[in-house]
């Protein structure tokens, strides 16, 4: 009777047999931009430690944190990887599922590129220049104040300092994460230049947002998935398009690849370091403190991606394009993330 009760338990909690008992491989979900750093550690980490080289997939932050968020059974993801900090949104839903210890680990800095093939046009681009090229709306070319379906359909309508090509950008889809930091930091950041909307932001946010973060789908924008590198490889066979990942990616295609300069910077590894590249953004992973305990590795795991030989200004990360953050705040998160210290949203 008492085993009965007990896998009754059991099912409502929605684990099974096995996973009641815990798991020896630790699950990692989320970015696909910090998907390559979270590999690299979680190789790192197998042959230190002898444990089983953590499972990582590539779902996009955004799926990331509707799987980590889900609940707290054993089930569940242990780690999400994200390239944005999480919404409140998300945070609210891991609440009311029971993922209530949620350790933030800011791990770097990464920008996101606007690149195309190195056989292609150099291009020289503005927040302002993107925006045009890619918002679903914008100011009438008359010089009006009021928004008209995008109008443009070649870089040199924008910015005849541009060339004569045709726009044709390939990015992540709503799910990613750097589609949603592109969004704020690139088309808001563009949007922002026009006064009369600037202002809107002031009387009503969400219309503020609607205009300046939702890009056009007639065809400019095409949606390539959460694969970077498959991005980099539709780059390489059309040499007229555009694409917009994450500075690694460059980073590790030089051959076949350049990365276009933003508002007067280029996407280099000081300039993200410094900031003055505009689409700079930090990078995280996300921890399930109700795991601890449950599935072994966690801790040795979180010890490995925050050493300075994997963060560190010389680690094994930085060789494979992560833009370490300045000592000090290494030092706080390496403090921080070790004790599983549970975070207070921040919005």
């Amino acid at each position: 009777m008492k085993a009965k009760i007990l896998m009754a338990a059991i099912a409502a909690l929605g684990i099974g047999d096995a996973q009641a008992a815990g798991r020896d491989m630790i699950n990692i979900v989320g970015s696909s931009t910090v998907y390559p750093f979270t590999t690299i550690v979680a190789e790192h980490f197998g042959k230190k430690t002898g444990r089983p080289t953590p499972k990582v997939e590539s779902t996009g932050t955004g799926g990331g944190m509707k799987l980590f968020c889900a609940g707290a059974g054993i089930n569940t993801p242990d780690f999400t990887d994200a390239s944005r900090r999480i919404k409140s949104s998300e945070y609210e839903t891991c609440q009311k599922n029971g993922v209530k210890k949620i350790t933030e680990i800011q791990v770097g800095y990464d920008g996101i590129v606007v690149a195309n093939s190195n056989k292609g046009p150099d291009f020289k681009l503005t927040r302002k220049d993107l925006f045009l090229a890619l918002a679903r709306q914008v100011p009438a070319p008359d010089g009006g104040k009021k928004l008209v379906d995008n109008p443009f359909h070649y870089w040199d309508e924008i910015n005849k300092s541009l060339p004569h090509e045709k726009i044709e950008v390939l990015g992540p889809p709503p799910t990613s994460g750097t589609r949603d930091a592109f969004d704020e930091l690139a088309l808001q950041g563009g949007c922002q230049t026009f006064d009369w909307i600037k202002a809107i932001k002031k009387q009503d946010k969400k219309k503020f947002k609607a205009i300046c973060q939702s890009i056009r789908e007639d065809g400019a924008y095409i949606e390539a998935g959460e694969n970077d590198n498959l991005i980099v490889q539709k780059l390489s066979a059309n040499p007229k398009a555009l694409g917009i990942f994450g500075f690694s990616f460059l980073d590790q295609n030089t051959d076949k690849i350049k990365g276009a300069i933003v508002d007067g910077s280029e996407p280099t590894f000081e300039n993200i370091a410094s900031k003055a590249y505009p689409l700079s953004r930090p990078l995280f992973i996300y921890a399930k403190g109700e795991h601890l305990g449950v599935v072994p590795g966690m801790k040795a795991f979180v010890q490995e991606y925050t050493s300075e030989e994997a963060f560190g200004e010389d680690g094994y990360l930085v060789d494979k394009g992560l833009i370490p953050m300045p000592e000090e705040m290494r030092a706080k998160v390496r403090r921080r993330a070790r004790a599983f210290e549970p975070m207070k949203f921040r919005g």
